[in-house]
């Protein structure tokens, strides 16, 4: 008979934590488009997320006036006074981003000037640069979310070079995300992806039953998986759900159980696992914070 193998204490608490941090992953979740859902600050001062993603800068390009819409928070115009929760939020560590586009709004580049010209504005208004009236005060956000679903994916790689490089210039940091839809290449990002610039990609998993999960069978959902995190270069590639059954999404909803045992086990490990993104703060608080129900497993 062999001889049973002697673990040491410490040797058995290095291979738990090992195994903890191959698991570990960050919850993102949008922000802005419902009043109902609590403040900025209140978002953050739940410990949940690394990241709050603020919705949406709906208009922009085209020679059009840029336009911050944040429904039931603040008229546009009006919003500077997010600019206290904004640093609330950052102190803690947390990411602020600013999300461009949305599934409404009147947005798109008409060429690479008009792109520039589209960067120069952000950082001047947002990410550090000088503006006499920013949307949002004078907070400085983390970086730029591209939520593109108008399926006209022209000179948003331009944005996201102009972006890189006025980052670069200024000598900040600005992070680069983006939501695809998961049906892979993304109709309107898919070119924008290529460049190898964004520092987050937050697939959205649903409303898009092709690559969802469903019915206990995880098989679309890696296979698309596997097609993004293969097919495009990118920091970490989260997995982005409704949070909640109803109202957030058409399709796409996973129960708290089924997303840690058996949905994140199947996916973490495959690419730059980085965690799960969830649509929307909104809709986590009214489902019984389902970042608190998953944030241990994700």
């Amino acid at each position: 008979m062999a001889a049973k193998p002697s673990w040491s204490p410490l040797l058995a608490i290095l291979v738990v934590g090992m195994v903890g941090v191959a698991s570990a992953g960050n919850i993102a979740v949008y922000w802005g488009q419902d009043g109902r859902e609590g403040t900025l600050a209140e978002a953050c001062n739940s410990g949940n997320y690394a990241y709050v993603i603020i919705a949406f800068l709906s208009t922009f390009g085209n020679g059009q006036t840029p336009v911050l819409n944040l429904a039931g928070h603040c008229n546009p115009g009006e919003c500077a006074g997010q600019s206290a929760d904004i640093k609330a939020c950052q102190s803690q560590g947390v990411k602020v981003l600013l999300s461009l586009g949305g599934s409404g709004g009147s947005y798109g580049l008409a060429s690479t000037d008009d792109a520039n010209s589209v960067a120069s504005y952000l950082w001047d208004n947002f990410l550090g640069g000088s503006s006499p009236s920013s949307p949002l005060g004078d907070a400085v956000l983390d970086g730029i979310d591209f939520d593109i679903e108008n399926n006209n994916p022209a000179h948003y790689d331009d944005l996201a070079r102009a972006l890189s490089q006025l980052g670069a210039q200024g000598g900040k940091k600005v992070y680069l995300t983006a939501a695809p839809q998961c049906p892979f290449p993304d109709a309107s990002l898919g070119p924008a992806l290529q460049t190898g610039l964004f520092d987050n990609v937050w697939i959205q998993f649903y409303n898009n039953p092709q690559c969802e999960y469903a019915n206990g069978d995880t098989t679309n959902l890696v296979n698309a998986w596997k097609a993004w995190t293969g097919g495009v270069t990118a920091g970490s590639f989260y997995l982005g759900l409704p949070a909640a059954p109803t109202g957030a999404a058409g399709s796409g909803f996973i129960e708290p159980s089924d997303l840690t045992v058996k949905v994140i086990p199947a996916i973490n490990g495959i690419g730059n696992y980085g965690g799960i993104m969830l649509w929307s703060r909104y809709y986590d608080v009214q489902y019984n914070v389902y970042s608190s129900q998953v944030k241990s497993g994700v």
